[in-house]
């Protein structure tokens, strides 16, 4: 018997691949390119990457590319030759803006700007996909590789186009300090990715707008009451709210920091004691203002019958994006909570450049 796998499960096991710095290879028409994520990249597969054929180069996102001074030929995206003496510190250099200053001559450079870009593109998104720095190697190979993943990029794009469905996996009474009537439901993606949860509070009524929140998670804010952000104040008061009223669903995205995870959004906390703003920040490390998808608290809440909600934010573009995913927002609850000296910044920020209403 000959077992099959999926597009989504090789993608997952390429995620983990490049976590590991394990190279994958990516197949574009009759082109085959050996890919690594630059974060994960060690002397040791650089060398073999080097080993493997043709010349070398590097894939970093137009965000990243800003602040390299490096034109992003091909809108997105930048591709830059690797010199043939460059060292894997001189590869990490390029994704992460921590080494800016210890690796400070990097040019000047040369750059692909013929060709296909679909390989680079697609091992962009895996990184982001795996929580990495959006940075990837890329070699010509003559074809696939024994012990390496092999994905082809034509499938790899058709797929991105569509939704990955959400399941409920389990749900159970818990009693909370807002309400002893509670229940809490896990949901996971089929791909693997990270588990979303929803906290229904009482029995809310299926045909009426339910009160609720689409709360990202943040370790810091969440758990060890960081005065960075906000986050914290505004997951008590909106469970607070939800208690007070005796109904309503949390809806709890695991998506810290914007979605670029917390190992990044350390990084960008870093940036940010240097002088950058949070949006600023998030662009350095080659990432977009916010990369979540609020579209999976529309999935959880369809699936648990709901139609319209009562949406506790500050924020318009989750608005915007439950309405598109199928939800209807009858009100906008403002949610103002948890301002300091420490994260005034940070809160003006967001107002300035992500348009949240404060």
């Amino acid at each position: 018997m000959t077992f099959s796998v999926t597009l989504a499960e090789k993608i997952a096991r390429a995620r983990a691949d490049l976590r590991m710095g394990v190279p994958v290879v990516l197949q574009d028409g009759a082109a085959f390119w050996a890919v690594a994520a630059v974060e994960t990249l060690s002397s040791e597969r650089l060398a073999q990457m080097r080993e493997a054929g043709g010349a070398l180069h590097i894939a970093i996102t137009n965000r990243r590319a800003e602040t390299l001074m490096a034109p992003a030929y091909d809108g997105d995206l930048v591709r830059i030759v690797v010199p043939l003496d460059a060292p894997a510190t001189w590869v990490h250099a390029m994704a992460d803006p921590s080494l800016d200053l210890q690796v400070p001559m990097k040019g000047p450079f040369r750059y692909l700007r013929e060709g296909s870009s679909l390989a680079d593109r697609n091992v962009i998104r895996l990184c982001k996909g795996a929580g990495l720095l959006p940075g990837a190697l890329l070699g010509t190979i003559d074809g696939p590789q024994d012990g390496l993943l092999m994905l082809d990029v034509a499938e790899m794009e058709a797929n991105d186009a569509l939704r990955m469905p959400l399941d409920q996996i389990s749900n159970a009474r818990v009693p909370l300090a807002v309400s002893q009537h509670s229940k809490v439901h896990v949901y996971r993606k089929r791909d693997g990715g990270e588990e979303h949860y929803a906290i229904e509070v009482g029995k809310p009524a299926r045909d009426k707008p339910v009160l609720s929140r689409l709360h990202s998670a943040c370790f810091t804010g969440d758990l060890i009451g960081s005065l960075k952000c906000d986050c914290g104040p505004q997951l008590q008061a909106a469970l607070a709210q939800i208690g007070a009223e005796g109904e309503g669903v949390l809806l709890y995205l695991n998506q810290e920091g914007r979605g670029i995870g917390l190992a990044n959004k350390m990084r960008a906390y870093s940036l940010q004691d240097q002088g950058f703003d949070t949006v600023e920040a998030n662009h350095r490390l080659g990432f977009e203002d916010d990369e979540r998808d609020f579209r999976l608290g529309a999935e959880i809440l369809l699936g648990l019958g709901f139609k319209s909600t009562r949406l506790m934010t500050n924020n318009p573009a989750k608005v915007a994006r439950m309405e598109e995913a199928g939800i209807a927002v009858a009100e906008r609850v403002p949610l103002q909570v948890g301002r300091t000296a420490q994260n005034t910044d940070y809160l003006d920020t967001k107002a300035k450049k992500s348009g949240h209403l404060l």
